[in-house]
C-alpha cells in the first residue's frame, strides 16, 4: 500500500456564515491551510490537532469514544469545519487528536467530496459529479 497525502484548506464555516450576513468582514473568517494531510480510508472523519481546533474557534459538539489501534479513547468531537476542494464544499465535523499528532482525513469527508486515493501515484483522484465513473449511487 502506497501513502497518500494532500494540502486542504480548513475554515471556520460559522465564521463564513457570519461573514455572508454581513456581521464580519470577510477578514476574519479563520481559515488554515495544512500540508501533507495523511489521507486514511481506516478513519472517519477529518481529525486535527487541538491547537488548529483552538485557532479555528470550532464549537465543542459533543464528547466521543472513539477506537484505537491501542484501544478504545475519549475525544471530542467539534462542528462547522468547511473543506474546500476542486470547485465542491463539504461542511465537516471533525475529532480533536491529542496535541502534537498529524491532521489526517476520513474516508466520509472523501465520499462527500467525491476524492479517491490514488496509491500509486500517492494523491486524491476528484471524481466526476456525473457519468458513469460517479460515485452517486442507488443500489
Amino acid at each position: 500500500m502506497g501513502i497518500v497525502t494532500t494540502t486542504i484548506i480548513v475554515t471556520n464555516a460559522i465564521d463564513v456564515t457570519l461573514a455572508e450576513r454581513g456581521f464580519i468582514p470577510e477578514a476574519q473568517i479563520r481559515s488554515i491551510t495544512l500540508e501533507n494531510v495523511l489521507v486514511d480510508t481506516g478513519a472517519t472523519n477529518l481529525c486535527l490537532p487541538a491547537d488548529i481546533i483552538v485557532e479555528l474557534g470550532l464549537p465543542l459538539e459533543k464528547q466521543i469514544q472513539i477506537k484505537t489501534a491501542a484501544g478504545v479513547r475519549n475525544s471530542r468531537l467539534f462542528k462547522s469545519v468547511k473543506l474546500p476542494v476542486g470547485g465542491r464544499q463539504y461542511e465537516s465535523k471533525c475529532m480533536e487528536l491529542p496535541g502534537g499528532e498529524d491532521p489526517l482525513i476520513g474516508v466520509i469527508p472523501l465520499e462527500k467530496l467525491k476524492l479517491q486515493p490514488d496509491i500509486i501515484n500517492h494523491k486524491l483522484i476528484l471524481l466526476p459529479e456525473t457519468g458513469k465513473d460517479t460515485t452517486n449511487s442507488m443500489l
